[in-house]
């Protein structure tokens, strides 16, 4: 019997995420663990809660809901030897298609997470982030996104129409209108790699974002290399062109994209290039204004997932 700490979106509204996220401590009882549940009124408390359930000590950390409760479940454990379990239920569900974690179907999560206890966690590469300066310091998985991805990603989180990953698409839409080619400096492992104006900077743990775009379709998420995938400058009529590539992941062969590898790439910006860029996300959630510093921690991860 495994003693699992269950985190549960505190911020999911009247939709069926929540529905089905309420049925996970008692899918889990049933079947035989012990549940201990995390969940709070909102995410700096469920947040605080799971970090004490470390402490006290629990077999597995779960966490049900979307991009943003992924998020807060890596960087809870990130680092340590607690392994994460994904039961994933939001909008994009990034993370969890990279892994092939079951998704919006709570009982084949539950299933996925008990095999990976029964045969042992997969370890896998998670990136630290900080601002250089202060102590500031957070984790991810995935994806950290720089430009014109981000822009999109924070309209996708606000809009409440339409649901599902189609949201992503009129997010795009939207900010069409608003762009600008941003300015940026790039460094890659200590040298300057890159500066120039640009659609988006994508620093790529894992292959997807948006709910399904490849937006580095060649990353892996255990090789201690971080993919470095620039869009040049480029107008609006280029960037429909080349943005719709993205779920396909050929983008990459596009003249104006670029990719790079490194294990610690900077980000800063550079607003004399060109537009200010807007605020970074990773896994979907926001981390803040560039000067950012990613830098990827191999095997710093343990995740209840599928082996390779």
């Amino acid at each position: 019997m495994a003693i699992l700490g269950v985190v549960v979106n505190p911020t999911a509204g009247k939709g069926k995420a929540e529905n089905r996220g309420a049925r996970v401590a008692e899918l889990l009882t049933a079947r035989g663990h012990a549940v201990v549940d995390l969940s709070a009124p909102d995410l700096a408390a469920a947040h605080r809660s799971a970090r004490q359930a470390v402490v006290d000590g629990v077999d597995a950390l779960i966490v049900a809901g979307g991009d943003g409760m992924t998020h807060l479940g890596v960087n809870v454990v990130a680092g340590t030897t607690l392994p994460l379990g994904i039961i994933p239920l939001g909008t994009g569900n990034d993370v969890a298609r990279i892994l092939g974690v079951p998704r919006h179907d709570v009982g084949e999560s539950i299933q996925a997470i008990e095999r990976a206890l029964e045969a042992g966690p997969r370890v896998i590469d998670a990136v630290k982030v900080t601002d250089g300066t202060h102590s500031m310091s957070e984790w991810y998985a995935g994806v950290l996104s720089a430009g014109f991805d981000a822009a999109v990603n924070a309209r996708a989180n606000i809009l409440r129409w339409p649901r599902g990953e189609s949201v992503y698409v009129r997010a795009l839409l939207r900010e069409l209108s608003r762009y600008k080619p941003y300015g940026f400096e790039l460094e890659i492992d200590g040298e300057r790699a890159w500066q120039s104006a640009g659609a988006l900077i994508a620093v790529a743990n894992g292959s997807d974002i948006g709910g399904g775009m490849h937006i580095a379709p060649d990353a892996s998420l255990d090789d201690g290399l971080l993919d470095v995938v620039i869009a040049g400058p480029i107008s609006v009529a280029t960037l429909l062109t080349v943005f719709p590539r993205v779920y396909r992941g050929t983008h990459v062969f596009h003249p104006a994209v670029t990719v790079l590898r490194g294990k610690t790439v900077k980000l800063v910006p550079r607003p004399d290039l060109g537009a200010m860029p807007p605020d970074a996300h990773t896994d979907g959630e926001r981390v803040g204004p560039l000067p950012l510093e990613c830098c990827c921690m191999p095997r710093a991860l343990r995740v209840l997932a599928a082996k390779p």
